[in-house]
Parts: C-alpha cells; structure tokens; sequence
C-alpha cells in the first residue's frame, strides 16, 4: 500500500504518523526530542524516528514509504529546504530535507513551518474544509498564523508569511524579543495571559487556563485581563483581515481551548472594529495537537500528487 511519513517536531516532542493514500492514519506514534543533549542529538533523533517509521511501513505494507513530510518550529525555508533558525532547538541553517531524503533513500521530502503546515490540514481537512481563503491563527507561546489560499498555505518570498504575533497593536509598549515594542504575541499569546494573570492574581503559578476558569466565575481582575487580550487579539485580526479578506478565521492553540469563553468576546471585539471590511466567520480549530502532524502528510503526499487543491475537499481521518 501507498504510504508517506508525517513528523511533526515540536520543542520537547515529536509526533509521527504513516498515512495512506486516502489520508487515512496507518500508524501514531510520539518521541521526545531529546533537546537537553544538543541540536545534533534532536537531528539525529529525527532521523532515527523516520527511519524506525520506514522499517514499519515497510513490513507492515510491503514496501517503504513514498515521501515524507516534516514540520519544524522557527523560521524555515521551505524552498531550500532549510531550517534557518529555531530558537528552542539550537538550529541554525540546517539542511533537514537533504538530511531526512539521504536517511530514507532518496524519497522525496518536504519541509514546512509547523503553524504553517497545521493551517495547511486545517484548511484543507479541518475547519476550514471548503473555504478558498482563510487565516489561521495559533495563540500558543508566541502567536503565528498560515495564509490559505485555494487548498495551499503561502509561505512568502522569504519564509515570514502569516508573523501576525509580531504585528504592532500597541506602539510603543512591551518590549518583544524581535526588536519590536507592543507586538501583538506580547498581549494575546497564551504565555501574555499567563504574565498578566499571575501578577493580577499574585499567584507565580496561574495561568492562562486559570485566568479563563476565573473569568467564568466572574473574577473582574480576571474579566480585566481578559478583555485586554481580546482586544488586543481583534486589533491583530482586523489589521490582517484588511490586508487579507479571508473568508474565515480559524484561532487555534492553547488559548483557544476556552471555548466560548474566548470565541464569544473575541468575535464581538472583531465586529465592532470592522467598517468597510467584510466580516469573516471566526471559528475554532478543529484537529487539536494532530494538524501540524497530518499538515506534513498533506505536504508529502502533494510531492506525489499533482491534484489542484483549489477544489480538492478530500477527508483526513483524525
């Protein structure tokens, strides 16, 4: 049976699978990346982990697998095929497509940003399925998004594509890591909530999830910090949706695991800042940790696949 590999490498963890050539999931399995021995140990533990998947395509199916699919953190060039750099992994300018084709024989590879590569599967697959254009948003640690258009995700002539976290909504405000002040991540990010609501609540150990259950119990210092994501969050969207005009929002990551308690603020913030703008469809995402992992399947088995995905509505099993 036809088959490719999916691996979806995180900062700690990786998650792999073997998908078919209808996207049905064949195997899953989850590694740690063993970052705390070095940058060449979580290469080498890529590389190992793809060939054990390999092994077991192998003797499960009767032969290897066609392709392979690899998402990874950071900024990465996806043409070259590039990690150019990942902070929380030590990476600089490492060749993982070359790396990963030479482990596996010579099958093809494809490499993608792992929030651009989780928009991809939302887009075609999850929450987006049917949509020509929409914006997918992840609000984890940092804030990143992916661009769809048609079926495919824009990556930019440069691999910056979708940085919404580093959008400016409050000029002049907290210093972010890019060089920049006020960037949207340093308000709207799970780890921004987190900030505020530890030092609103004086607990060094509340978090984001904490400040959300407050919020429903109807704490106002809760509620506070709260609205000031939202809006913080409906002023990055807006500025993206005039530049954009996608048919539908999609808000993923942690954050977004509040539910309503974020999408019902969120959508109304949204609606009261648009004028001439059309108002998307502001929706959650729908395939949890498993997008950035079936998004490199979808990538792998577009290296076999010359289909135009601008129609293309086909089902990935989660």
């Amino acid at each position: 049976m036809r088959h490719v590999i999916a691996l979806d490498v995180g900062g700690t963890g990786m998650k792999a699978a073997l998908i078919g050539p209808a996207g049905e999931l064949l195997h899953q399995d989850r590694r740690a990346t063993g970052r705390e021995r070095g940058p060449d140990a979580v290469v080498e533990a890529i590389l190992g982990f793809a060939a054990d998947l390999r092994a077991r395509g192998e003797e499960r199916f009767g032969e290897p697998a066609a392709a392979a699919g690899l998402a990874v953190p950071g900024i990465v060039d996806e043409d070259r095929g590039i990690a150019v750099y990942a902070a929380n992994l030590g990476w600089r300018d490492v060749p993982l497509r070359d790396l990963l084709a030479d482990r596996l024989g010579g099958v093809p590879v494809a490499l993608g940003h792992d929030v651009r590569t989780g928009g991809l599967a939302e887009g075609r697959t999850g929450a987006g399925k049917g949509t020509d254009r929409f914006l997918f948003v992840a609000l984890g640690t940092g804030i990143a998004g992916a661009i769809g258009l048609d079926g495919r995700v824009e990556s930019g002539a440069h691999g910056f594509a979708g940085e919404i976290g580093h959008v400016v909504v409050r000029p002049g405000g907290i210093p972010c890591p890019c060089g920049q002040h006020g960037c949207l991540e340093r308000y709207a990010s799970a780890a921004a909530v987190s900030e505020a609501w530890a030092a609103a609540s004086g607990d060094p150990e509340a978090d984001a999830a904490d400040c959300a259950k407050a919020v429903v119990s109807g704490d106002p210092n809760a509620v506070r910090v709260w609205q000031e994501a939202v809006d913080a969050l409906a002023d990055g969207l807006v500025t993206a949706l005039t530049l954009l005009d996608p048919r539908t929002l999609i808000i993923g990551g942690g954050l977004a695991e509040a539910g309503e308690t974020l999408f019902t603020p969120l959508r109304e913030a949204v609606r009261r800042r648009v004028t001439f703008q059309k108002l998307p469809s502001v929706v959650p995402a729908a395939l949890g940790d498993t997008a950035g992992c079936l998004g490199a399947g979808l990538l792998a088995s577009d290296l076999l696949d010359n289909t135009d995905h601008s129609t293309d509505h086909s089902e990935v099993t989660a």
